[in-house]
């Protein structure tokens, strides 16, 4: 799993330097996990995304944002809590989801959300 920087941010998933509306950079669909390392919930998140990066290998990229260090990422996306969780499908606007959610819950949003698999 990659940790983004803005610049890298901006090259891989958006650049709202450059584009107003939303224009996914990314070659593959993604999941974007905002998180801060003192947060509990954060910490029960990351393993399950550990899981579904080897899971989807090859489908979806699985990025984490650092909230701390990379603040003005956070405040472009108006991240009010984490972990938040950003899906990103190649076509379509993106989806944010509060909170650390169970892993069916990430498969069902990565087939549904990002692969555009119908259950």
């Amino acid at each position: 799993m990659e940790h983004l920087t803005k610049e890298i941010f901006l090259e891989k998933v958006f650049n709202y330097e450059v584009n107003k509306e939303w224009k996914f950079e990314g070659e593959l669909p993604c999941i974007i996990d905002f998180y801060a390392d003192w947060c509990q919930p954060c910490k029960m998140v990351a393993p399950i995304l550990e899981e579904l990066s080897k899971e989807y290998e090859g489908k979806i990229n699985i990025y984490k944002i650092d909230t701390e260090a990379e603040q003005e990422l956070a405040g472009a996306f108006g991240i009010r809590s984490i972990p938040s969780i950003l899906f990103c499908p190649k076509e379509g606007q993106p989806q944010m989801s509060m909170g650390a959610l169970p892993k069916d819950s990430f498969k069902q949003a990565i087939e549904e959300v990002l692969l555009g698999v119908k259950a």
